[in-house]
């Protein structure tokens, strides 16, 4: 068996201290006032030698994993993947490996995953809760292990958290659909206590409220479970346009929402933006492929990950550090399925 390269190795091969050698390879150079030369040479050959760090020894003389654990509903919605990646980029300049899983929506395996990441002593969580999870969060707030909930939040508890603004951009998104004429306007969402989820839901209510423009300000809202299938899906719009038939806009309060509606739209004959305009929130490279490209409501994915980790890494170092609530600003992307054609007679 071959001798695992150590520090000093590298620091023999290159001729310079192994001090030298430790803080380049733990990105303190600028501190110790390394020439970037010097350092270059340094991380190329830890990389020819093959060198590898023993984060055991480096996790016992920091008392750090340089770990810390994400949770998201569901890691192949694009949503959450995509919110990963920036995450972990993130959290790599700051040398942290990022652990993934994924709570379905679901508080029990929540809660197994919070207790297997906890075990691994993961220096912290970036979690975007499931529904029924509040005294999973206050356990690990009791625990003094440092946590930043984003995506999602609860409204009675004081932690930190980044989350992008759903009451404004939901409102903008319903108030856009009703400068384009569009008179009867539905919202199609998840049947949820989640705080999120209420916020989008109380901005569409409110933007027909408040409306000038519409004579009848009388919200419609239809609620499918979070595990409704396509099949279950198209029913609940099959009964919505049942029993309201001016329907002639839709604002989907997610994009795997807006996935199943379209499908279902497509099978029930519906045209967009003909028969029925569409807003949704939050993209999809699947919209791509639909015939009419979709208005949506960008969130800031890229700045809800930089803030969610930076604020994690600052509460990691200073153990008292405050409670941050940041909420970022969504942009509302127009494009044809937010306003009707003019039909040809």
């Amino acid at each position: 068996m071959s001798k695992k390269v150590s520090i000093k190795d590298i620091a023999q091969t290159v001729g310079v201290s192994t001090a030298l050698v430790s803080y380049v390879l733990n990105n303190k150079e600028k501190e110790a006032r390394v020439g970037k030369e010097i350092a270059q040479v340094i991380r190329d050959t830890a990389v020819k030698m093959g060198y590898q760090p023993n984060q055991i020894a480096k996790s016992l003389k920091t008392g750090k994993s340089y770990t810390f654990g994400l949770i998201v509903a569901d890691i192949s919605n694009p949503f959450f993947g995509n919110l990963a990646r920036n995450i972990e980029d993130e959290a790599k300049k700051f040398n942290y490996t990022v652990i993934f899983a994924s709570s379905d929506e679901n508080a029990k395996k929540s809660q197994n995953l919070i207790n297997i990441l906890t075990e691994r002593q993961v220096d912290g969580f970036i979690i975007a809760p499931a529904e029924n999870s509040q005294d999973q969060i206050e356990a690990i707030l009791k625990n003094n292990i440092p946590l930043v909930l984003i995506d999602r939040y609860f409204k009675d508890l004081g932690t930190n958290c980044v989350v992008t603004n759903n009451y404004e951009a939901s409102y903008q998104a319903v108030s856009h659909l009703i400068e384009a004429g569009k008179t009867n306007i539905g919202m199609v969402a998840y049947q949820t206590d989640l705080a999120h989820m209420l916020d989008r839901k109380q901005g569409y209510i409110d933007a027909i409220k408040d409306s000038k423009q519409l004579k009848a300000k009388i919200p419609l809202v239809k609620m499918v479970d979070f595990n409704a299938g396509q099949e279950e899906v198209e029913a609940g719009i099959r009964e919505f346009f049942a029993q309201n038939p001016t329907i002639d806009a839709l604002f989907f309060a997610t994009n795997t929402l807006t996935l199943k509606g379209l499908k279902s739209l497509n099978k029930l004959n519906y045209k967009v933006p003909d028969d029925v305009a569409i807003v949704c929130f939050d993209e999809s490279e699947a919209f791509d492929f639909f015939y009419s490209p979709l208005t949506y409501i960008e969130q800031p994915l890229l700045e809800m990950g930089k803030k969610a980790v930076q604020i994690l890494i600052k509460n990691i170092s200073e153990k008292k550090s405050a409670n941050m609530q940041v909420s970022i600003a969504s942009k509302l992307i127009i494009r044809q399925s937010s306003a009707a054609t003019v039909k040809k007679n």
